[in-house]
């Protein structure tokens, strides 16, 4: 069965905005807003994790989101580069032939989205960080005329909770299938995100990372474009 189809393997599965037995259309609205963000609520309460999450990307390709605590500190790499969000900086290497290049900019504020900011362009690389799945939850339990269908499965050996959801209006996606696994990190995610086809599935998890992790690449050349410096 195809990777990308994942959220097909149905344990079970409803349409949540359909009629229920005894509740108008106002309870189907609030159950399927209920799911959505308990899953959004459940995907950011791993930011309070350690984990390393490695996932299996179209044509063989790989990727890994690996996040640490005190001080928190998160890292996206992907086939052609590396993200690193740290209390020092936030760095963007990207790999043009042999040569890296990693751009150095203002680490985050306590109170910002450092990765949605940072990670605008998830899809160019195929991957989707955490915190954009959230906006794109949130605002699916916010459409009225949007369909979601809830499932189960496991990936990677865990337990995960699916949704597919379609007819978003204004937003990054119009259409998504995403699964949360029961520690809240990121499971799979198949949809197209501002433009850019993005589908992923974990394939392994550790509560730990590497050391190297948040590490930019050996001999990348470093563009500092922090004030100060």
């Amino acid at each position: 069965m195809p990777r990308a189809r994942l959220v097909r393997l149905v344990l079970v599965a409803v349409t949540l905005g359909a009629a229920v037995p005894g509740c108008g259309e106002t309870g189907g609205a609030i159950d399927r807003a209920d799911l959505v963000n308990e899953l959004a609520s459940r995907l950011d309460a791993s930011g309070q994790l350690t984990y390393s999450a490695e996932y299996q990307l179209p044509e063989g390709r790989t990727a890994t989101i690996a996040q640490a605590q005190s001080p928190l500190r998160s890292a996206y790499m992907y086939p052609e580069g590396k993200l690193t969000v740290t209390d020092e900086a936030t760095a963007d290497c990207r790999r043009a032939g042999a040569t890296t290049t990693c751009t150095l900019t203002e680490a985050p504020t306590p109170n910002n989205e450092p990765a949605v900011a940072a990670f605008r362009d998830a899809g160019a690389h195929g991957l989707i960080a955490p915190t954009v799945v959230i906006s794109l939850l949130t605002t699916a339990s916010l459409e009225r005329g949007a369909t979601i269908e809830q499932s189960g499965t496991t990936i990677a050996g865990r337990p995960a909770t699916c949704v597919a959801v379609r007819g978003i209006r204004d937003a990054a996606a119009s259409a998504f299938d995403a699964c949360i696994t029961i520690d809240g990190v990121l499971g799979s995610f198949s949809g197209v995100v501002d433009g850019s086809e993005v589908d992923i599935a974990m394939t392994r998890y550790r509560d730990q990372t590497d050391p190297d992790a948040f590490t930019l690449p050996a001999g990348a050349k470093i563009v500092d474009e922090r004030s100060g410096t």
